[in-house]
């Protein structure tokens, strides 16, 4: 079976979202919230896994994850309201 790569979107404790890419989201969310996940998290714990979408190929998580982070604000919370 060929691993799954995702993109996935963080509710911060300032209430700003974060977007990144991971092969396992649950892991990556606890590394956050442990200090050893981006710059941009750290200190805007806890964070909270809001959205995922799921890929077979890393290719498109990373592309999707380009134009994820590039929508507005307003944008990211129709995104997230959907899931």
């Amino acid at each position: 079976m060929s691993e799954r790569h995702y993109v996935y979107v963080l509710r911060c404790a300032d209430d700003t979202y974060y977007t990144g890419y991971t092969t396992d989201p649950e892991r990556r969310v606890a590394e956050h919230n442990a200090g050893d996940g981006a710059k941009y998290t750290r200190g805007r714990t806890p964070a909270e896994l809001v959205y995922t979408e799921s890929f077979a190929e890393k290719g498109a998580a990373l592309s999707r994850e380009h134009e994820v982070k590039s929508l507005s604000r307003a944008e990211k919370e129709r995104l997230v309201d959907e899931d």
